[in-house]
């Protein structure tokens, strides 16, 4: 399509307020480039609603925008170095429609899986407590998706068990209510706890609730997949000294703890950073190292040998190293029954 000389327009009969200093001008059109390129097609009016502008010193930017772009090789301003309207609809419709740019496409984009992978991340964003009544997250991957290379792939965050207990513990927080449910400990034993709800953190996909347990009568800390029948009562929450303060650390050691002694590999010791590990001390040559961690219960000790098989051998207690090896022969039964039997398909 032939480019078209931008139309002159009648003069205005009162003065535009706004500023026109040569920064402001080229403030805006930094900005309403953009936004008419994401939009793809909008109506002056719409434009100056969202930049705060006068009708007609939209237009006077649109008619801009076509005299702007990069010289080319002659160093002259030629067809296809400046950017182009579509002018029947600009003219007739009052709508504006960029049909040509220049250098914004050379503009780097995300590839389609760079773009799902940070829209997973954004619908990780949206379901956290306070994000979850926000709009920004939505239209960000709105603009990713527009943006990408390539459309992205449909990806979704499953929502786990957990998110409904969120739910209402957030509740309880926001409303200083007390909340109330089943707790099962790391004992493996279930009891009732009633707690004054402090804050909600996460750990990697784990959830906790740090609150003023009344059974214990001092702050403790609670998984919200060990929770089950969670509610919110009708008892708001108790008034503590103002001194109470909750430590940086999520876990706290408990003169009930045990200490456990393991052997592992030097090089595999920041894996326990999390245990805070106690009386390192190197075996031999360094290769391996000896660290002590300080568990609620030695049944703590199935998910973090699960988690690091083969490489974390647990040596004392005799009655952590029972429990261990039970877990680990129980695992392995089951895959013996699962085995076909002789002559058998």
């Amino acid at each position: 399509m032939r480019r078209r000389t931008p139309p002159l327009r009648e003069a205005k009969t009162k003065p535009d307020t706004q500023p026109r200093v040569a920064g402001d001008q080229l403030t805006l059109l930094l900005s309403l480039v953009p936004y008419l390129i994401d939009q793809g097609r909008v109506t002056v009016s719409e434009v100056a609603v969202h930049f705060g502008l006068s009708p007609e010193r939209v237009r006077g930017l649109v008619n801009l925008i076509a005299l702007s772009g990069i010289p080319g090789e002659t160093r002259q301003y030629l067809h296809g170095d400046l950017f182009d309207i579509l002018w029947d609809e600009f003219e007739t419709n009052d709508r504006i429609v960029l049909t040509h740019q220049v250098a914004i496409d050379d503009s780097p984009r995300f590839s389609a899986r760079e773009a799902a992978a940070l829209i997973a991340g954004l619908q990780y964003l949206s379901a956290l407590p306070n994000n979850a009544d926000t709009d920004a997250i939505a239209s960000l991957m709105a603009k990713l998706t527009r943006g990408a290379s390539a459309p992205p792939t449909q990806v979704a965050v499953a929502q786990r068990d957990a998110d409904a207990t969120r739910e209402v513990v957030q509740t309880a927080l926001t409303t200083g209510m007390q909340v109330e449910f089943d707790y099962l400990n790391a004992r493996g034993c279930q009891e009732h706890r009633l707690v004054d709800p402090l804050r909600i953190e996460s750990v990697d996909s784990d959830w906790y609730l740090r609150g003023w347990c009344h059974l214990r009568e001092a702050v403790r800390t609670f998984r919200l997949d060990r929770m089950s029948n969670p509610l919110v009562t009708a008892a708001p929450r108790s008034t503590h000294p103002a001194d109470l303060l909750l430590p940086d650390t999520l876990f706290q050691a408990s003169t009930d703890d045990i200490d456990v002694r393991l052997e592992l590999a030097t090089a595999a010791l920041p894996l326990l950073s999390d245990y805070r590990p106690e009386r390192s001390e190197p075996v031999g040559s360094g290769v391996r190292t000896r660290t002590t961690l300080r568990v609620a219960h030695t049944h703590a000790l199935k998910r973090l040998v699960t988690g690091l098989a083969g490489i974390v051998t647990v040596l004392e207690p005799a009655e952590a190293r029972q429990v261990v090896a039970d877990w680990a022969a129980a695992g392995l039964a089951q895959y013996a029954a699962a085995e076909p039997m002789p002559g058998k398909d």
